[in-house]
């Protein structure tokens, strides 16, 4: 779900070089755009380096020299990503109702966002495969989203302790609502609403969590 989203944990140590120069920024900014077309279009193991370098008019010993490996080149476009989406509220966030309309205005946003819409849903479905370098940044960020939209709930339905494991499972229910439909937004965009639809699913969740439903 290409929506609120924790800083992800467990990634790399190193980080791409920095450059000095503004020209070699520009150039460094310009790898890591035709990086996230090409991982959008095709997946990380599927977009060679020598396909990035040649759209990028430099050489491969290049894009290495900006970001040292194509796994370091992966966790620098999906740190792009989540600086270029609205999820980033920090201390911000809100919180219970709010929140979960905020999901459904996100979904919104996203119908305008194709580029990494796709990116989310093509490397989200790949990280599940063994020794994927995204698979620890796609966990964390589950964890992490599951538990806002279950406080969200918790909140909102006014719920208690004894509910934390419906609320969590009813979380897991709207992301996966969520990531569905980009899905088939992707495949069909004018036959989804996926704002539509979100908000369809997070008022039936509501309704049927709240005390006496």
């Amino acid at each position: 779900m290409s929506d609120e989203s924790p800083q992800a944990t467990g990634r790399s140590t190193q980080a791409p070089r920095t450059p000095k120069s503004a020209a070699a920024r520009r150039r460094q900014q310009d790898i890591l755009h035709v990086a996230v077309d090409a991982f959008a279009a095709r997946g990380y193991h599927n977009a060679s380096l020598a396909e990035i370098a040649s759209r990028a008019g430099i050489t491969q010993a290049g894009v290495l020299h900006y970001f040292r490996s194509k796994a370091l080149l992966l966790t620098s476009v999906l740190e792009l990503r989540d600086r270029s989406g609205i999820e980033q509220t920090g201390a911000e966030r809100p919180t219970g109702l709010e929140f979960l309309r905020h999901l459904v205005a996100t979904a919104r946003d996203n119908a305008e966002r194709e580029g990494v819409v796709r990116l989310y849903a093509v490397l989200s479905a790949e990280s599940v495969t063994d020794d994927h370098p995204a698979q620890t940044y796609f966990r964390d960020r589950y964890v992490g989203l599951r538990a806002f939209v279950a406080d969200a709930l918790v909140e909102a339905c006014g719920l208690g302790e004894g509910d934390a494991v419906r609320a969590r499972d009813a979380a897991n229910a709207v992301i996966g609502v969520m990531d569905g439909l980009q899905v088939q937004w992707l495949l069909s965009p004018g036959q989804v609403d996926m704002a539509a639809s979100t908000e369809l699913v997070i008022d039936a969740v509501l309704a049927a969590l709240r005390p006496g439903a």
